[in-house]
Protein backbone atom coordinates (compact mmCIF):
# COMPACT_ATOMS: atom_id res chain seq x y z
CA UNK A 1 0.00 0.00 0.00
CA UNK A 2 1.58 3.02 -1.02
CA UNK A 3 2.21 6.01 1.60
CA UNK A 4 1.64 8.81 -0.99
CA UNK A 5 -0.64 11.64 -0.73
CA UNK A 6 0.64 13.54 -3.16
CA UNK A 7 1.34 12.58 -6.84
CA UNK A 8 5.04 11.92 -7.62
CA UNK A 9 6.38 12.26 -11.07
CA UNK A 10 10.09 12.45 -11.01
CA UNK A 11 10.13 14.96 -13.83
CA UNK A 12 8.42 17.30 -11.76
CA UNK A 13 10.64 16.87 -8.50
CA UNK A 14 13.91 17.25 -11.09
CA UNK A 15 12.40 20.61 -12.60
CA UNK A 16 11.74 21.75 -8.82
CA UNK A 17 15.18 21.63 -7.77
CA UNK A 18 16.05 23.83 -10.81
CA UNK A 19 18.47 27.11 -9.61
CA UNK A 20 18.79 25.44 -5.65
CA UNK A 21 21.71 23.38 -3.96
CA UNK A 22 20.52 20.30 -5.39
CA UNK A 23 21.36 20.97 -9.03
CA UNK A 24 24.57 23.01 -8.02
CA UNK A 25 25.56 19.57 -6.76
CA UNK A 26 23.98 17.59 -9.64
CA UNK A 27 21.28 15.66 -7.22
CA UNK A 28 18.76 13.97 -9.76
CA UNK A 29 15.68 12.11 -8.65
CA UNK A 30 15.48 8.61 -9.98
CA UNK A 31 12.86 6.32 -8.68
CA UNK A 32 10.33 5.54 -6.28
CA UNK A 33 7.88 2.61 -4.89
CA UNK A 34 5.17 2.37 -2.20
CA UNK A 35 7.13 3.74 0.33
CA UNK A 36 10.44 4.76 -0.89
CA UNK A 37 12.42 7.26 -2.65
CA UNK A 38 15.75 7.47 -4.62
CA UNK A 39 18.05 10.29 -5.48
CA UNK A 40 21.34 10.10 -7.02
CA UNK A 41 24.52 11.98 -7.76
CA UNK A 42 28.03 11.16 -9.10
CA UNK A 43 30.66 12.40 -7.12
CA UNK A 44 32.73 15.29 -9.01
CA UNK A 45 34.40 18.97 -8.91
CA UNK A 46 30.72 20.42 -7.37
CA UNK A 47 30.74 18.05 -4.57
CA UNK A 48 33.59 16.60 -3.16
CA UNK A 49 36.32 17.91 -0.59
CA UNK A 50 39.99 18.85 -1.13
CA UNK A 51 41.06 15.26 -1.14
CA UNK A 52 38.76 14.21 -4.11
CA UNK A 53 36.28 12.42 -1.92
CA UNK A 54 32.18 12.96 -1.68
CA UNK A 55 32.11 15.69 0.94
CA UNK A 56 29.95 14.99 4.01
CA UNK A 57 28.13 17.81 3.80
CA UNK A 58 26.91 16.63 -0.07
CA UNK A 59 25.91 13.54 1.53
CA UNK A 60 24.02 15.70 4.07
CA UNK A 61 22.66 17.89 1.86
CA UNK A 62 21.50 15.15 -0.89
CA UNK A 63 20.03 12.83 2.38
CA UNK A 64 17.76 16.24 3.31
CA UNK A 65 16.85 16.56 -0.34
CA UNK A 66 15.46 12.97 -0.73
CA UNK A 67 14.01 12.93 2.44
CA UNK A 68 12.04 16.44 2.24
CA UNK A 69 10.91 15.15 -1.01
CA UNK A 70 9.52 11.80 0.59
CA UNK A 71 8.18 13.82 3.32
CA UNK A 72 6.27 16.14 1.37
CA UNK A 73 4.76 14.11 -0.69
CA UNK A 74 3.55 11.66 2.09
CA UNK A 75 1.66 14.18 3.82
CA UNK A 76 -1.61 15.79 2.63
CA UNK A 77 -2.35 18.81 0.03
CA UNK A 78 -2.65 21.70 1.98
CA UNK A 79 0.69 20.83 4.22
CA UNK A 80 4.29 21.30 3.71
CA UNK A 81 7.48 20.01 5.29
CA UNK A 82 10.63 21.96 6.92
CA UNK A 83 13.77 19.77 8.32
CA UNK A 84 14.19 20.04 12.13
CA UNK A 85 17.23 18.09 12.77
CA UNK A 86 19.56 16.04 10.09
CA UNK A 87 22.81 13.36 11.31
CA UNK A 88 24.44 11.86 8.73
CA UNK A 89 26.82 8.31 9.40
CA UNK A 90 29.68 8.55 6.78
CA UNK A 91 30.69 4.94 6.35
CA UNK A 92 32.91 4.97 3.12
CA UNK A 93 34.47 7.09 1.47
CA UNK A 94 33.27 7.31 -2.34
CA UNK A 95 36.08 8.77 -4.82
CA UNK A 96 35.22 11.39 -7.81
CA UNK A 97 33.29 9.56 -10.78
CA UNK A 98 31.86 7.36 -8.54
CA UNK A 99 27.98 7.24 -8.04
CA UNK A 100 25.91 7.20 -5.03
CA UNK A 101 21.98 6.59 -4.58
CA UNK A 102 20.05 7.55 -1.78
CA UNK A 103 16.98 6.20 -0.62
CA UNK A 104 14.36 7.55 1.65
CA UNK A 105 12.13 5.53 3.68
CA UNK A 106 9.63 6.33 6.83
CA UNK A 107 10.59 5.04 9.91
CA UNK A 108 7.37 7.43 11.31
CA UNK A 109 4.74 9.38 9.56
CA UNK A 110 2.85 11.48 11.96
CA UNK A 111 0.49 14.29 12.16
CA UNK A 112 2.64 16.92 12.66
CA UNK A 113 6.38 15.64 12.51
CA UNK A 114 8.15 12.89 10.39
CA UNK A 115 11.01 10.90 10.64
CA UNK A 116 13.07 9.13 7.39
CA UNK A 117 16.09 6.89 7.31
CA UNK A 118 17.99 7.72 4.41
CA UNK A 119 20.87 4.65 3.26
CA UNK A 120 23.62 6.30 0.54
CA UNK A 121 24.89 3.05 -1.23
CA UNK A 122 27.37 3.05 -4.48
CA UNK A 123 26.68 0.78 -7.18
CA UNK A 124 27.72 -2.14 -5.19
CA UNK A 125 25.23 -1.66 -2.63
CA UNK A 126 27.52 -1.08 0.01
CA UNK A 127 26.54 1.39 2.65
CA UNK A 128 28.20 5.37 2.28
CA UNK A 129 26.25 6.83 4.58
CA UNK A 130 23.10 6.09 6.71
CA UNK A 131 21.05 9.52 7.83
CA UNK A 132 18.07 10.17 9.75
CA UNK A 133 15.86 13.52 9.16
CA UNK A 134 13.52 15.01 11.12
CA UNK A 135 11.00 16.85 9.42
CA UNK A 136 7.87 19.10 10.54
CA UNK A 137 4.42 18.98 9.12
CA UNK A 138 3.07 22.21 8.71
CA UNK A 139 0.03 23.78 7.09
CA UNK A 140 1.00 25.52 3.59
CA UNK A 141 0.38 28.75 2.60
CA UNK A 142 -1.59 30.32 -0.73
CA UNK A 143 0.59 31.71 -2.90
Amino acid sequence: MSIWKKNIQLDALNQANKNTAAEQLGIEFIAFGDDWLEATLTVDQRNCQPMGLLHGGSSALLAETVGSYAGFCACEEDKGVVGVEINANHLRAMKLGERVVARATPLHIGRTLHVWQINITDSQQRLCCQSRLTLAVLDQKEK
